[in-house]
């Protein structure tokens, strides 16, 4: 009897990957997403593969993907008179009030629709600049200097209408530079003699809203009035704005001086005009210009030096109106002026009448900054939907938080409407919440500083400051909240216009460690 064959050892199953032009043997296998070969699954994978496999991420993170090297197959001279009309249409959104990332989003759009991938956009408050990579070839960078900046909001509206058709594939790239020279050639929507109109009515709404009697509303319609002539005056001899919001703000309290010296010699008629209501008017009436909403909304996108130039701006040109308040008031006061702030309520009773007072406030602003008929309407309905919220909640939230949450619906009703009938949202937010700007409380705390010789302290004119602060800030983030909110309501999947405006958004994303 032979003696049995010698035992073959059995060969330990391999957890190497294997290439599928190679494996003969059955085994159950899947594709692995990382390498591209076949992984064959037995039951024996070492413990230390196992937790490898359990533990690591399967892809990349997306921002990475942006680093890739990649080439669009575009000519560049057809690259550079696609970034050169999408750089001067980002310069003109800019120049009348776009948000940077609303700008942004209008060079990537433009840069998709005609075949361009790899772009990257910067904006500041004073340029713009677009590189567009092209490989292992020589990218194209355009810079552009933003230079001037003004209230336009129906140039603005039309820019975007500019954009959205080309998005919508029916305007070429000639016929879209042609389209462009004409909207930057058409002159203002209005004669400017309409506009002082428009301040005039936006001084009598503020008086309204803040309980004024009738000879306080003629008074603060010469107010506004004289404000405004007074403005454009020095701004066509170059002064600097800072300088101009001086003589803004001591305007109103030179008037108010003048009208307690005419209550002492009890002229007929002004026994109970309150100077305070003048001079509260003729601040909301200055304030309503500047660009809170859009600081605000710049950092909240993650636009940080944008946002930075534009708060400063504010912060300056509000300077500009304390400077002018103040020396009126500590002149009057040194020279014994009998400066006294009367009796005020700062708000008339009658809800009715302040949600239409707030409904022409926010009109009076839209025409002055030369709004087109839809966007005026649509600022009538910002402008009363805030106030109504507004006066349904003050009482039980206070004054700031109230504010806070009238912003928030303004917002997003603004993004919201100006999707629908593609107005500006950034023209219907600023107009929604001009009449929640805190113009009395500001004045109240300037009287109470330069008045006050320190033996009382300074406690009363901090707190109405602080107070004003306080709203301020509040209007600020509820209008920055609702733009976001409204922002997530009108996605369509796989638009253009999703796609540019989320990596627009990218720098305000919270880090998910994706």
């Amino acid at each position: 009897m032979s003696a049995p064959l010698p035992r073959r050892p059995r060969k330990k199953p391999s957890n190497k990957p294997v290439n599928p032009t190679t494996h003969t043997r059955a085994l159950p296998t899947a594709a692995d997403t990382d390498t591209g070969f076949l992984v064959a699954h037995t039951s024996k994978l070492r413990w230390r593969d196992r937790a490898h496999r359990a533990l690591t991420a399967e892809a990349a993170p997306t921002w990475s993907l942006d680093l890739r090297a990649v080439t669009d197959g575009v000519d560049e001279q057809r690259a550079r008179r696609v970034l050169d009309l999408a750089m001067r249409i980002a310069d003109s959104l800019l120049s009348t009030g776009a948000s940077a990332a609303e700008v942004t989003a209008a060079v990537l759009r433009i840069r998709a629709v005609y075949g361009l991938r790899s772009v990257h956009v910067d904006v500041t408050f004073t340029s713009i600049s677009v590189c567009h990579y092209r490989g292992a070839e020589p990218p194209i960078t355009l810079i552009r200097n933003v230079s001037t900046r003004t209230q336009d909001y129906e140039r603005l509206a039309r820019l975007q209408r500019l954009v959205n058709d080309i998005e919508g594939d029916i305007v070429s790239l000639d016929e879209a530079r042609q389209r462009f020279e004409s909207i930057m050639a058409m002159p203002r929507l209005y004669r400017r003699s309409l506009v002082t109109a428009a301040y005039a009515l936006l001084g009598v709404s503020v008086c309204l809203l803040l309980g004024g009697s009738t000879p306080e509303v003629v008074l603060s319609l010469v107010n506004a009035v004289i404000v405004d002539r007074s403005q454009l005056w020095l701004a066509r001899r170059k002064l600097p704005t800072f300088f101009t919001q001086v003589v803004g703000g001591a305007i109103p309290t030179t008037m108010a001086v003048a009208l307690v010296y005419a209550r002492l010699d009890e002229v007929p008629g002004l026994e109970r005009v309150s100077a305070s209501a003048v001079v509260a008017t003729g601040i909301v009436v200055l304030l309503a210009g500047l660009s809170v909403v859009g600081a605000a909304q710049d950092a909240i996108d993650g636009y940080y030096i944008t946002a930075s130039a534009r708060a400063f701006e504010v912060v300056v040109l509000t300077m500009g109106i304390i400077v002018g308040v103040l020396m009126v008031l500590t002149v009057s006061t040194t020279l014994g002026a009998p400066m006294y702030l009367s009796a005020y309520e700062g708000m008339t009773g009658d809800v009715g009448l302040q949600v239409v007072s707030s409904a022409l406030i926010a009109v009076a602003f839209a025409i002055s900054s030369y709004a087109g008929g839809r966007t005026v309407a649509l600022c009538m309905v910002t402008g009363s939907v805030g106030w109504g919220v507004y006066a349904l909640t003050v009482d039980a939230l206070g004054a700031a938080a109230a504010s806070g949450v009238a912003a928030l619906v303004v917002g997003t009703c603004a993004q919201v409407f100006g999707r629908a009938w593609t107005v500006p949202g950034l023209a219907l937010s600023t107009a929604g919440i001009v009449p929640l700007l805190p113009g009395l409380a500001v004045y109240r705390g300037l009287y109470h500083l330069a008045t006050n010789d320190g033996r009382e302290g300074y406690g009363p004119a901090f707190d109405s400051l602080g107070g004003a602060v306080a709203v301020g800030l509040a209007l600020a983030a509820g209008v920055s909240l609702g733009a976001y909110l409204g922002r997530a309501t009108r996605r369509r999947s796989g638009a253009i216009v999703d796609k540019a405006t989320d990596r627009a958004l990218r720098p305000a994303h919270a880090d998910s460690k994706e």
